[in-house]
């Protein structure tokens, strides 16, 4: 007798309404469309989003936990502030993580691994020949090319708790770039290349070397663009 637990169809839905809303709503925090520090008010989500206030509750909780809400007793949920310092804490938590995820990936990685670092690269590298011929009508799309590489390159490192972390951390850096809308150009292409042809050589010391300074260029670049935009601090 085939005693497996069947989800209701209502349930499911449920579910995946949810998982909407929550994508939906945190993509707007890292994209910008709710700015740092705006009130985020239930009744006007619910018709931005569709979704239930339970689902808005249940949603602006998982986000507070994350660190992209913040939920004031009393005054209900806002997006969070940015802020200099919060930008350097969140680069150094990412380099501490993805360095050292990127050390146990090259060592565990076979060849299903290296292809799909190989893969992940040529979609970037496409991406980023567009932005440089002057085509910024897919920023969204590049960063998500962005994030495809970075995952791939520590994808072997075989810890889900780590991918996961990074992960958030990841998406915290991403909120700031995109609130200044920053790109480095040829040199951030060029240090893809680099980290690609590194990882792929097993060279490890190099590999880490080239993405520490790829983040921290990356920081540098970010603050300085944030220091011309002072209404977001």
């Amino acid at each position: 007798m085939n005693r497996t637990r069947k989800i209701p169809v209502m349930s499911r839905a449920i579910a995946t309404v949810g998982a909407s809303t929550y994508e939906r709503i945190k993509r707007d925090v890292i994209f910008g469309e709710l700015a740092p520090g705006s009130k985020l008010k239930l009744d006007g989500l619910r018709d931005r989003y569709k979704a239930s206030v339970s689902t808005l509750r249940e949603t602006l909780n998982r986000l507070a936990s994350e660190g992209f809400v913040d939920a004031e007793e009393q005054r209900g949920f806002f997006v969070r502030p940015v802020s200099k310092n919060d930008l350097i804490e969140i680069a150094d938590l990412r380099i501490l993580l993805e360095c050292s995820a990127l050390e146990t990936s090259i060592a565990a990685g076979d060849a299903d691994w290296e292809g799909n670092l190989v893969a992940a690269h040529h979609k970037l590298h496409l991406s980023e020949q567009k932005l440089l011929a002057g085509d910024e009508s897919q920023k969204e799309l590049w960063k998500r090319y962005d994030w495809e590489f970075h995952q791939a390159l520590i994808s072997a490192c075989n810890s889900q708790n780590l991918m996961a972390l990074h992960g958030t951390i990841f998406d915290k850096y991403l909120r700031y770039q995109m609130l200044v809308l920053t790109y480095r150009g040829s040199v951030a292409a060029e240090e893809h290349r680099e980290m690609l042809d590194a990882a792929l050589a097993r060279d490890v010391a190099k590999s880490v070397t080239i993405l520490e300074q790829h983040i921290r260029k990356g920081l540098k670049h970010t603050l300085s663009a944030m220091a011309g935009q002072q209404d977001l601090l």
